[in-house]
Formats: structure tokens, C-alpha cells, sequence
């Protein structure tokens, strides 16, 4: 057996989320350390939201290790090669650093102060035994003899205080339980207690506000949502959301020069059968397109990070693109999010933020730094959610508010998907064994006239009254979320070609499959029921001429590569698909 061959090149840090590990291992690491200046010159008491599975908690895990006066001997192996190594500040290595971690906090919000107890417990036990030789003797043991998290937080934090030590806390996933306030009205009843009044969770932060008149002398604290923050607001109303500055918009996440470098890196040291550009064009629909600062609209957009790891991680072992370019763990994450689609469900009026999204291209509304959980269905509150969670980035300005729009490929298969799900109470089935296999014959045996039946099928078997009423909006935007299912091809709507002329244009993805055979323009149009049949045979002609007049466009000619481009006509007449021919 030949003897297998370690590659000589650095590790992917795919999923890893410990700063001294991901060093220690030689892994690639894209170097936000130029950032720590700015933290130490923003208000001490820092708060800052970004979507998940972004590369919050490696941020953390790395000011970790810059500030704990324990990694003091390790600063030359952990730092040296990076922009704060050859730039230290002089509060490198100079705190005991507290960390606190609420995702690991177990229980639901009925019982959370059982959870966030024990949770402490151990953290505080843990910060009492590595810095016993900063502490008073004995302290350990006295903290267990309080009651609960905030008694032991108070004791901990003023002790610290006798021996003039300073402490830098850290709370990562802050706002963790605030998932289950969003699903229904006992949870929100039960928050509210937790929150306000003699709440417990209100009393451990108030606690941390009152650490800083003492030894906690600068906080980082991250979450998602800004839903808990201006909750606690005046149980904790000395920190500063950092989120939407413009300073940090490039802290989280990376660059697409970080992401041209990764790959430049990687194609020195492993074998590549793409240029660098090209793979910047498969990744950047999927990955990238995020803004958090309006003033940084049409500068510098961010790709989520996780994603490109995954994918040159991917790239690099098989030598193509992954199959699917949305790892499980991200849907899985997203799919945690369904209750936020739920708070819109109401498609009985067109304020809908959904559908108006679907069938707009964009929202508008104002970005809120922070607001009650009891008033998360205001719409700008909910907008500002979505923009929270990721579902939505800053796209400039709409009379003069913020506009917004899905980011990325990645969101908008989710968005589509819940959108299916939110048509029906009774949730379809939409990875069925039929739309497989209807999926893999339009892309591999031109097999259209079937597939398009089918979402005309669904569509008038599901559709309420309300749906009805709607009319073309509901038409689209269920074309939209049937076709962003099809694994084969990425969707491109109108909005995204900024031509005007197509309705959907089924791009299709040959670097993944690079063996498939057919491509596709389907330009939509949709006249009501009691329209005559006249106007479905004037909506006919003129959807010819536009699919025509697409089809010779670069952006189609580019795309569509070997595959041969059908050019389907679709013309609905209310709930029903009279004409759907191909030209």
C-alpha cells in the first residue's frame, strides 16, 4: 500500500472556533487584528450583532487570548506574524478575562435562571482556579457559598477589586434564549418577566453594570438580535452597539481581497483546475453581498466566512465545487429561523414583508439599533430582524429610508423555502421524490412542459382565497420558491439582471454539474380571471419578444456555457397556466 502523504499546506479551520488551536495548528487565519486599536479607542463597554455561523466566537476567542495576562509568554507564537504582533497596544496581556458563553446554556426560558446558574457556576469556578495566584486565597470557596449567578458574580467581581486586578468580560451569544421568545405568546409573557421589573436575567446585568464602578473595567458582548439588549437596556445602559458603524463593517466576515487571497494561497499549494477569478464568480452569488454599514454601501461587501471555508475546504479534496453549495449546518441554523417567517404569515394584506421582498426585489425601512421583544411584528422592527439574522443586507437608500434586499443565493433558497411552507398550513412536502426527479429531467432531458405543470398544479391546489387576490405577486413569487428548489440551476429573477426583460432565467450550474444539457429563459406574465382571452394572446406575444430579446444578451450567451437554452413562454389567467409554450 503506497504510504499516504500529508499535504504541505496550511489547515482549513473549517468549523473551529479556538483562536490558540487554529494557531497552533497552522491553519489559515485572515487577520482581523488591525481591529483591536479601534476596540480599544470605542466606548469600553462594546456590543456588536452579526448573523450566525459569521465568525463571532473565533473574534472573541482571539481578543481572549490578546488580553489574558496568562497567554503573556504566548503573545510572540499567537500574535507575532499578525498586524497586532509587529503593532501591540499597550493592554495586551494585562487582564483576567472572563468568559461567559449563553449558547451553552442549558434549559428553556421557564427554567432559564436553573441554566444560566449553572452555567456561571462553572465559569466562575474555572476563573478562580487558573488566576488563583491574582485572587485573595480562598475565594473559590466562598463563591460557592453564594446563591446563584448574581450573588457569585457580585462577590467575584468585587474580590477582584481588593487585589486591583482588572477584569475583561466577554459574552458570547448574549441574546441565545431570545430564539424561543419568537414562537409564541407564553414564551414573550415568560421573556418579559425575565426582563423587566425584578427579572432575573435584568439583575445579572444589572450586576455587570455595577462591575464596572469596580474591577470589570471593558465588556465585548455579541449576539444577533437586538431584541434582549434594549430589553435589559436599563439594567445594563452603558454599553455601545457598534453593529452598523462603518468602522467595523469589514471586523467579521471576509473581504473579497481576503477571499482572493485564501485562494491564491491554496492554489500554490494544492492542485486547482479553476483560475482564481473563476472561482470568485462561482462563490460570489452564494457568499458574499453583505453590507452592515449604510455608509459603506458600494464599497466593500463581505462574504459569510463559514461558507468560503467550507467551500475551498470542499475545493481543495475533490477539485470541483461542492454539489451543494449550502452546508447542512447552515441550513440547519436557518431552519431555526422559520418562527421569524411565521410573525409575517399573514399574507391577507400586501404590507407583507415576504411577499412584498419576493415580489418587489427589496424592502425599505429604518435599521433600529434595538427594540422590545413585545414589539417585533412593528414592520421596521421586523425588518430590522431579518437584517439582523442575515436574511437581508443594506442595499443603499429608497426615499429615504434603508433598502434592503436578499443578499445572496444562500438566503434566498431559505427565504424561498419558507415562503413554500407559509403558503400552507399544512406545510408541503417540497423535497418529494416527483420534484427530484422532475428537477433532474428539465435539466438533463429538456423535460420543461412537465416541470412547469407540476408548479402550476401546486400552485392552484394550495392557493387560498387570499392568494387569489393577490394575483400576479403570489403567481411569481411561487414560480420563484418552486424553482429556487431545483438543485440544478440558480434562479435569477428580474431584479438581479436589472434588464427588465426576463422573469426567471434558470442559470444553470455547470461547474457543479458540469455534465447537463439544458438551460432555460421562462418569462412570466399573468392576467386576471376576468381579463379577456384577448389579453392572454397579447400577454403571449409580448413575452415572446422579451425572452427573445434576452436571450441575446451577454449575461445569457456567458452563462449558459454547452447547455442548450429554451426560451418558455408562460402566460396564467388567474389560478390557471393556459398557455406554456416554449419560442
Amino acid at each position: 500500500m503506497e504510504k499516504y502523504t500529508a499535504p504541505d499546506r496550511k489547515r482549513i479551520p473549517y468549523g473551529m472556533m479556538n483562536f490558540a488551536v487554529i494557531r497552533r495548528d497552522d491553519c489559515y487565519y485572515v487577520d482581523k487584528t488591525r481591529f483591536i486599536p479601534m476596540i480599544e479607542e470605542a466606548d469600553k463597554f462594546f456590543f456588536f450583532i452579526r448573523p450566525r455561523r459569521f465568525g463571532k466566537s473565533l473574534t472573541v476567542s482571539m481578543l481572549q487570548h490578546y488580553y489574558d495576562i496568562l497567554a503573556k509568554d504566548k503573545f510572540e507564537a499567537l500574535f507575532g506574524d499578525l498586524y497586532i504582533g509587529k503593532h501591540p497596544t499597550r493592554d495586551r496581556n494585562s487582564y483576567l478575562v472572563l468568559y461567559l458563553n449563553f449558547s451553552g446554556i442549558v434549559g428553556e426560558l421557564h427554567n432559564y435562571r436553573k441554566g444560566l446558574d449553572a452555567h456561571c457556576q462553572t465559569m466562575f469556578d474555572y476563573f478562580c482556579d487558573i488566576y488563583a495566584d491574582y485572587l485573595p486565597k480562598g475565594i473559590k470557596e466562598e463563591l460557592d457559598k453564594k446563591e446563584g449567578a448574581v450573588e457569585q458574580f457580585e462577590y467575584l467581581f468585587t474580590e477582584c477589586n481588593k487585589t486591583n486586578q482588572r477584569i475583561y468580560l466577554f459574552i458570547d451569544e448574549y441574546d441565545h434564549f431570545t430564539n424561543a421568545i419568537l414562537s409564541d405568546i407564553e414564551s414573550l409573557h415568560r421573556y418579559t418577566d425575565e426582563t423587566h421589573g425584578e427579572g432575573y436575567l435584568r439583575a445579572f446585568f444589572n450586576k455587570i453594570k455595577a462591575g464596572t464602578y469596580s474591577s470589570i473595567e471593558r465588556c465585548f458582548i455579541t449576539g444577533v438580535s437586538p431584541v434582549t439588549m434594549d430589553d435589559l437596556t436599563s439594567g445594563f445602559n452603558i454599553g455601545t452597539n457598534y453593529s452598523l458603524t462603518p468602522e467595523f463593517n469589514e471586523m467579521i466576515g471576509f473581504t473579497e481581497e481576503e477571499v482572493r487571497q485564501m485562494l491564491t494561497y491554496y492554489s500554490t499549494t494544492s492542485p486547482f483546475n479553476h483560475s482564481v477569478d473563476e472561482l470568485i464568480e462561482i462563490m460570489k452569488p452564494w457568499y458574499d453581498n453583505y453590507c452592515f454599514a449604510e455608509e459603506c454601501y458600494g464599497e466593500t461587501t463581505m462574504y459569510n466566512s463559514n461558507m468560503v471555508l467550507y467551500f475551498v475546504k470542499n475545493y481543495i479534496q475533490r477539485g470541483k465545487a461542492p454539489r451543494d453549495m449550502v452546508e447542512d449546518n447552515i441550513r440547519i441554523d436557518y431552519e431555526k429561523l422559520r418562527m421569524l417567517i411565521r410573525k409575517d404569515k399573514e399574507f391577507a394584506h400586501d404590507a407583507s414583508i415576504i411577499q412584498t421582498l419576493v415580489s418587489e426585489g427589496y424592502v425599505t425601512g429604518e435599521l433600529k439599533k434595538g427594540f422590545p421583544a413585545i414589539n417585533i411584528t412593528n414592520p421596521d422592527n421586523f425588518v430590522s430582524l431579518l437584517y439582523y439574522f442575515g436574511m437581508l443586507t443594506i442595499s443603499g437608500t429608497y426615499k429615504g429610508k434603508t433598502k434592503l434586499t436578499i443578499p445572496n443565493q444562500v438566503i434566498r433558497e431559505q427565504i424561498y423555502t419558507y415562503l413554500l411552507s407559509t403558503y400552507n398550513e399544512a406545510e408541503l412536502n417540497f423535497s418529494s421524490y416527483e420534484k427530484n426527479e422532475l428537477a433532474s429531467a428539465l435539466a438533463y432531458d429538456g423535460s420543461w412542459k412537465a416541470y412547469f405543470g407540476y408548479i402550476a398544479d401546486c400552485l392552484k391546489r394550495y392557493t387560498s382565497q387570499r392568494d387569489k387576490q393577490k394575483g400576479e405577486f403570489f403567481v411569481h413569487g411561487f414560480t420563484l420558491a418552486m424553482t429556487a428548489q431545483n438543485r440544478f440551476y440558480r434562479p435569477i429573477s428580474e431584479q438581479d439582471t436589472q434588464a427588465g426583460y426576463v422573469d426567471i432565467f434558470l442559470c444553470p450550474l455547470l461547474d457543479i454539474y458540469s455534465d447537463m444539457k439544458h438551460s432555460y429563459i421562462v418569462e412570466l406574465k399573468y392576467a386576471k380571471y376576468k381579463d379577456p382571452e384577448s389579453r392572454v394572446e397579447e400577454l403571449r406575444l409580448e413575452a415572446i419578444a422579451q425572452a427573445n430579446r434576452y436571450a441575446d444578451t451577454d449575461t445569457v450567451k456567458r452563462a449558459v456555457g454547452t447547455t442548450q437554452l429554451h426560451k418558455i413562454v408562460v402566460v396564467y389567467k388567474g389560478m390557471d397556466m393556459p398557455i406554456c409554450e416554449e419560442v
